[in-house]
């Protein structure tokens, strides 16, 4: 009979791959390839990320990784920006080439005319030897292509090119306000010709597991999975939920025991915890999504209570002194809200600090 696993077996392994049961001493790097990437819209989000997972993390740990190309922001899982390192962008980039020519169908009417072949090479061409802000990539494609709609240039080139954006050394979270883009293979070396899916598949499970296919979908934006999966059956481990759907998961990786504490964790926007699942119920009740996302798809910043998210959270800094504003979805008993302070000064003083002085307010 296949294993069944409870909604809070699946919490706390998911969480002990995602470094969020104990913080855990490890490089940025390292970090970065065992969550199978962060997604990076915004470049604090990971750092925070970061912050939240490894023991006396610091700005500057994540920032020379970033100089020395070990880790990589670029276009990457549902055709959004992402850190990963650079053994897995070289590795598995290609593998997500398929899905981001899909998206390519946002562009609808606006696409008349793109030929990508000749977009790709001109390109191409365009960044040889020279990283480039991407407007000025776009005005010259544009000065190429006159007939062709700017923007569908611009999105064709930036989700179908493999490209990374340049770190700098300046910026407090590693990028300037206006980055320039290189192409990967000069940045990073030669990457994997082919995509190899099933080294996609092994990537997302030893972060996210277990896993039903429709999860490792939604992650990656890559279809076929169920296919890929059942390819590799005899060597994964199979479960069941409790609803009777299929998990899988690579055999040595973490189970931990439910009873395993969770302590209170500090989460970034868009953190691929409330991303990475078809099925969030582990990590989220299904009633508190649509307080998570807003209308114009930001993903806010959350805080864990016994390993579920249990609210949102900002940072305002007035008068130089910087309030974090905790918003609960429920009452916090006295034991959470001690321990989600303690955790939150601490956060505090890593995101904010120059300031002057830090409060907290925790709603009711």
């Amino acid at each position: 009979m296949t294993p069944t696993l409870t909604r809070t077996q699946l919490n706390r392994a998911t969480l002990a791959r995602l470094l969020l049961l104990e913080r855990e001493e490890a490089s940025a790097p390292a970090a970065v390839q065992r969550l199978a990437g962060m997604q990076a819209q915004e470049p604090k989000h990971p750092f925070v990320g970061l912050w939240t997972r490894l023991e006396g993390f610091e700005i500057e740990d994540l920032r020379r990784a970033l100089l020395e190309r070990e880790v990589v922001r670029a276009t990457l899982m549902r055709s959004t920006l992402h850190l990963m390192s650079a053994a897995d962008y070289a590795a598995l980039r290609m593998s997500m080439q398929p899905s981001m020519a899909v998206a390519l169908r946002v562009l609808g009417a606006r696409s008349a005319g793109l030929d990508l072949d000749a977009v790709l090479r001109a390109a191409r061409k365009v960044l040889d030897g020279r990283p480039l802000p991407f407007e000025r990539i776009r005005a010259l494609l544009a000065e190429q292509f006159p007939d062709v709609n700017d923007r569908a240039l611009g999105y064709a080139v930036r989700t179908l090119l493999p490209l990374v954006m340049v770190p700098s050394e300046d910026g407090r979270w590693g990028f300037p306000r206006v980055a320039e883009f290189a192409l990967a293979e000069e940045w990073l070396g030669e990457l994997a010709a082919d995509g190899d899916r099933e080294a996609l598949v092994r990537r997302y499970l030893g972060a996210f597991g277990p896993a039903s296919a429709a999860d490792v979908q939604t992650w990656s934006g890559v279809g076929g999975m169920k296919t890929v999966l059942n390819g590799m059956r005899d060597a994964l481990a199979v479960f069941v939920d409790e609803r009777g759907r299929e998990l899988f998961d690579l055999p040595d990786a973490p189970r931990p025991d439910a009873a395993v504490p969770a302590p209170p964790r500090f989460l970034p926007e868009f953190d691929n915890l409330v991303l990475a699942h078809d099925d969030r119920t582990r990590v989220i009740a299904d009633e508190h999504r649509p307080l998570v996302t807003t209308k114009n798809l930001r993903v806010r910043a959350t805080f864990l209570v016994d390993g579920v998210v249990g609210g949102t959270w900002t940072i305002e800094v007035k008068r130089r002194i910087a309030t974090l504003r905790i918003a609960p979805f429920a009452t916090l008993g006295k034991r959470a809200r001690k321990a989600l302070a303690e955790e939150g000064e601490a956060l505090l003083r890593f995101a904010e600090p120059c300031a002057a002085g830090h409060a907290l307010a925790i709603g009711d």
